[in-house]
């Protein structure tokens, strides 16, 4: 059995999670902690009770500890660092999201792991969820016939203080990522292009922008439109955001929380009818993994142990990340932006 000695970069709150994860394995170790406080990994270290190295280099820590898998939990502006350093030194990679702060970085990145032969895989928890997963087999399974639009609305009055309220756009670079890549993972589809609008609404608490409206065209043909904001008080969408996709025969339904559904035109002659009648198609809860961060720190494993890509492996994470980037792009220059000139 792989034995993953496992370095973890970055030990604020987040890490937290994917420490605990890592301790409750019986194949997985710690053997070093990272931080630019080393007090932080110290604390960390006697939190847990782990007796590995504390370290502010990251080279220095996997070279005395012997790493093998590395733990990216740090900020996106130092993913990129990580990640190369990482890697060049015969590390796996498994880290937060943005893989990087630029489609720059995220292509080299990219370019690193092909050159090494080491994965980097990222973390796109809002994908491990026994209802979206329903959702995606409604629709893959042909339910509404051939999808034409999606569309996701997430609106939270999101109060949290520190880095977020002085961000440029705190909504498209902290959160809309979850719901492009969740868009991607409904539909089976890939981004084309985008136009997006992103503005600062009356009673914002942010600096940057908080809403945004985006169109995406889609390689099936379809389009995607996101509508969102981070500063919108009362009446809030769940955090997976509200969704809507219609198709030939129908329409999927799925509010974030509870389980999806479609209404589907019934069969037999509906000739004539200004409004035809349609029934109700209950999707099939069928997936038995865990949810959120557990569920997809579990595919990424599994893809280590299987050793082929994980479902969130950098190379197809790109697109998600081009989705957020070129949504940006698009807000500055107010035209539409194709994908693959990012990519």
């Amino acid at each position: 059995m792989t034995t993953y000695r496992i370095a973890v970069a970055g030990c604020g709150g987040m890490a937290r999670t994917w420490v605990e994860y890592a301790i409750a394995r019986e194949d997985a170790e710690i053997v070093a902690l990272v931080d630019v406080r080393r007090e932080a990994a110290a604390a960390m270290a006697q939190q847990y009770g782990l007796a590995c190295g504390t370290y502010t280099d990251l080279g220095e820590a996997i070279a005395e500890s012997g790493a093998n898998l590395v733990f990216d939990v740090t900020i996106p502006a130092t993913h990129h660092t990580i990640g190369r350093t990482a890697m060049e030194a015969g590390c796996r990679v498994l880290g937060e999201k943005p893989m990087a702060a630029t489609m720059a970085e995220a292509r080299d990145l990219i370019a690193v792991s092909e050159r090494t032969g080491r994965s980097l895989a990222v973390m796109q928890n809002r994908r491990y969820d026994a209802n979206i997963r329903a959702l995606r087999g409604l629709i893959a399974g042909g339910t509404i016939g051939r999808v034409g639009f999606a569309s996701a609305d997430f609106f939270i009055g999101a109060h949290f203080g520190g880095f977020r309220d002085a961000m440029e756009s705190p909504l498209i670079l902290d959160m809309a990522i979850h719901t492009f890549d969740q868009a991607r993972f409904i539909t089976g589809a890939d981004p084309v292009s985008v136009y997006c609008h992103e503005f600062n609404p009356p009673g914002s608490w942010y600096e940057g922008n908080a809403a945004a409206v985006c169109i995406f065209e889609m390689s099936d043909g379809s389009v995607f439109n996101y509508r969102g904001s981070w500063c919108a008080e009362g009446a809030p969408t769940s955090w997976e955001a509200s969704w809507r996709i219609n198709g030939e025969r129908g329409t999927a339904i799925w509010d974030g929380a509870s389980a999806p559904y479609a209404e589907v035109v019934k069969a037999g002659d509906q000739e004539g009818k200004f409004i035809r009648d349609c029934e109700r198609t209950d999707a099939a809860l069928e997936w038995s993994g865990r949810s959120g961060h557990h569920g997809c720190l579990d595919e990424m494993f599994a893809a280590l142990t299987e050793g082929r890509r994980a479902e969130t492996d950098g190379r197809d994470n790109i697109r998600s990340m081009a989705m957020v980037l070129g949504a940006i792009e698009s807000a500055r220059i107010g035209r539409k932006v194709r994908i693959e000139e990012l990519i």
